[in-house]
């Protein structure tokens, strides 16, 4: 596992880990690398410094990681628990539903559901702004 410090093109500033650090760069290319603040695709790679670690230390941190990465990935399953329990799922009708709440104005209508990148641009386009929320499998 490799850790680097990304930056958008917006200079917001966040950490990822990585498999190897060939997996970035096919990532990145890719565009399947996003920012967590404002969802841009431009990620690069910032300064760091490397973490040099003896053996017995490596084993700490690695353990250090997966209890971070599972109480991450739990809070992640509350808010989506959350969410199904409280919005409505629209599905592929989000665009289309979000306008009518939108433009609506007395409609105070939660919702969820999925858009493509078109729809989202779109839609910011039309002043409405969306938030994209890591939607993580509950049985993994």
């Amino acid at each position: 596992m490799i850790k680097y410090n990304l930056k958008c093109e917006k200079n917001h500033e966040f950490e990822s880990w990585f498999s190897n650090s060939k997996e970035f760069d096919n990532l990145n290319k890719k565009k399947l690398l996003e920012c967590i603040y404002c969802s841009s695709k431009k990620i690069t790679k910032s300064i760091m410094s490397p973490m040099v670690a003896g053996k017995s230390r490596l084993g700490d941190e690695k353990k250090k990681y997966e209890e971070r990465l599972f109480q991450e990935k739990n809070k992640l399953i509350q808010i989506r628990q959350f969410i199904e329990k409280n919005f409505e799922y629209v599905g592929e009708n989000f665009s289309t539903k979000v306008r009518e709440i939108y433009y609506d104005k007395k409609n105070n209508k939660t919702i969820y559901g999925t858009t493509t990148l078109e729809e989202r641009k779109e839609l910011a386009d039309e002043g409405i702004e969306l938030l994209s929320i890591p939607w993580v499998d509950k049985d993994n």
